[in-house]
């Protein structure tokens, strides 16, 4: 590339980064999810399970309401996986089902410029994060393969973990004809696809192989814009990672974002830098938190357990519906901001 174009390239890609900073204030206001399970006859029984959102330190959830003409609900929470939802079921849905869960959420930036590492164990509740599982084979030898020569020569979780971040930007891509968010199966990702994925697969690669390098690490699940919308945010469900840095604390990552910005722009490798800075360490977009970690669900009432629960999910006459599809499945996402915001 010419010296000049490079220069251009800097300034577009600069200035595409302070535009999406510039209009993502923390934003504030009321989330809904609406929904009514397709049924294709009367009577037949139906169950629905909702993503519930809890508080954090980046994000404030008060004011949860839920509303519909089920015949039972529950707010329940699986400690395998520590998916907390909403469990709503109709035993003959004689008439049209339908559910709304609605939260107001108040923001803070997640950006964290001061990681800080400390010589000290893992807090022993943070250790599961490193174990290897059905949904997040990190024992898997291909994996440990990957992981060692990704880490190799890096000391500390700081460097280990910015060197699995930059292998999953390097090595992978972001496949526009995913559907959905992605299966977030690794080695499918790795294999089948050459690395090709949506943000659920590229996240669960991070993750997998940062536990394979004895760094803790989690799959978040939940909602990113790059600015507030008012009305439909359907298509807002996004999936990114954390890792636990001690003397920091959990520090989200987007790698699977990197991949989508240079796609979107054309950016090539050699020059994606300013995106990778970006989504290293946490950036201000609008992202709610809808679940954490959260694999293998094993949801009250289902038939198996999800991979990973991040969309509403329902099951009528013990058939499950696909939940990538909203329109068949017939549910829809809206966000209206706080008045002055």
């Amino acid at each position: 590339m010419k010296p000049k174009s490079i220069l251009i390239l800097t300034a577009l890609l600069i200035g595409l980064l302070i535009a999406t900073t510039t209009h993502a204030a923390a934003p504030s206001g009321v989330v809904t999810l609406n929904l009514s399970p397709a049924v294709e006859a009367p009577n037949q029984a139906v169950k629905l399970w909702v993503p519930y959102p809890m508080s954090d330190a980046f994000q404030t959830i008060t004011d949860v309401r839920v509303t519909g003409n089920f015949d039972a609900s529950q707010v329940l929470r699986d400690p395998g996986s520590g998916a907390v939802y909403l469990y709503a079921t109709w035993d003959k849905a004689g008439k049209k089902p339908s559910a709304s869960l609605s939260f107001h959420v108040s923001q803070t930036d997640r950006r964290n410029t001061q990681l800080t590492e400390v010589d000290a164990p893992f807090p022993v509740p943070v250790n599961k994060y490193r174990e290897s599982t059905t949904w997040v084979p990190a024992a898997d030898v291909e994996m440990q393969g990957i992981a060692a020569k990704a880490v190799k020569g890096k000391e500390g979780t700081l460097e280990k973990a910015k060197a699995v971040y930059d292998w999953v930007v390097e090595n992978t891509y972001r496949d526009p004809k995913v559907k959905g968010c992605g299966l977030g199966i690794p080695s499918r990702t790795l294999n089948e696809c050459g690395g090709g994925g949506k943000c659920a697969d590229l996240s669960t690669v991070f993750v997998t192989l940062a536990r394979a390098a004895g760094i803790p690490a989690r799959d978040v699940y939940g909602l990113r814009l790059s600015s507030p919308k008012e009305g439909d945010i359907t298509s807002a469900f996004h999936c990114w990672a954390e890792f636990y840095l001690p003397g920091t604390g959990w520090v989200m990552v987007d790698p699977a974002d990197v991949r989508k910005m240079m796609l979107v722009h054309n950016v090539k490798l050699k020059d994606a830098d300013e995106w990778r800075r970006f989504f290293w360490g946490g950036d201000d977009l609008f992202r709610v938190v809808l679940q954490k970690d959260a694999r293998g669900a094993a949801l009250e009432g289902a038939s198996a357990p999800l991979n990973y629960f991040m969309y509403p999910a329902a099951e009528v006459d013990g058939k499950m519906l696909n939940y990538f599809d909203s329109k068949a499945f017939h549910y829809n996402v809206t966000f209206a901001a706080d008045a002055g915001k």
